[in-house]
């Protein structure tokens, strides 16, 4: 792990494409960083790329975009990836006639009707559990019924918990996964980071070489996991959920640890 930051801007030279997570790196919550657009104006000037990665499947690649233009990030749809277009072109190559039971969001519903597929609540193919703030005991039940029916059964994404304002976090994705997998023995394939179906996923979408690419976060288990023996680069910041005290029990290990994404751009 490249602490030095000399060592660190002789690593940058290589890279071409930085895939930025968003809250706890970029943001906190609806508080941009203030070095954020330093960081993201030094890539553009130094002949580079970024994209938006988030984990985040409660929300539309159109909110997410919003909420960027609204901090003056303006971008086009390319660059901004969901844990759900990951598992949107899986289903698509390998379940492309299935109909769905996806407990989710409002808006993570329409993504999926969006791109083509039917949703059936009464006899599924397949069943997906997304990061859903509208759950109800009604949809955890049905989805515990069709995964006891042996029915094909994925995740979104695996994060435990979700931060919000205030320093407090809400359970995410992989909580609502653990109380499924106590009723059901069931634990299901996830498709955000840091599943390998992800890294596929964006080293395919850039077009570059793994190790032209960077991907930079604040979380352990998804942002630098994602990157685990790929020569995809990962940039672990500390402006958000891990804390350098975190790093060296870690059974996931960044190849890069800074304080945060402003102390990069002075490495490009």
């Amino acid at each position: 792990m490249l602490t030095d930051l000399k060592e660190i801007q002789e690593r940058m030279k290589g890279i071409k494409t930085f895939i930025l997570d968003m809250d706890g790196t970029i943001y906190l919550g609806n508080d941009l960083f203030p070095y954020t657009h330093k960081f993201l104006d030094t890539v553009e000037k130094t002949g580079r790329n970024y994209y938006f990665f988030t984990n985040n499947s409660s929300k539309d690649l159109e909110a997410y975009t919003t909420k960027l233009g609204k901090m003056g990030i303006d971008i086009t749809p390319e660059q901004m990836m969901v844990s759900t277009d990951v598992i949107l072109e899986y289903l698509q190559e390998h379940h492309p006639k299935a109909k769905l039971y996806v407990v989710g969001t409002p808006a993570l519903l329409r993504a999926f009707e969006k791109a083509g597929w039917t949703l059936d609540d009464k006899d599924p193919d397949v069943v997906i559990l997304g990061f859903d703030t509208t759950l109800t005991y009604e949809k955890l039940s049905k989805l515990c019924t069709f995964v006891r029916h042996g029915k094909t059964y994925y995740g979104i994404n695996p994060d435990l918990n979700c931060p919000v304002e205030g320093g407090e976090f809400i359970p995410d994705c992989g909580s609502i996964a653990r109380c499924v997998e106590s009723s059901t023995g069931v634990y299901p394939e996830f498709f955000g980071k840091p599943s390998h179906r992800t890294l596929e996923y964006i080293v395919k979408a850039t077009g570059l070489k793994p190790e032209q690419i960077a991907i930079v976060g604040d979380r352990m288990y998804t942002d630098i996991a994602v990157a685990d023996h790929s020569d995809v680069v990962s940039i672990l910041v500390l402006s958000g959920e891990t804390k350098e005290e975190d790093v060296p029990s870690s059974k996931h290990q960044p190849d890069i640890m800074v304080e945060n994404i402003g102390v990069l751009a002075d490495l490009l």
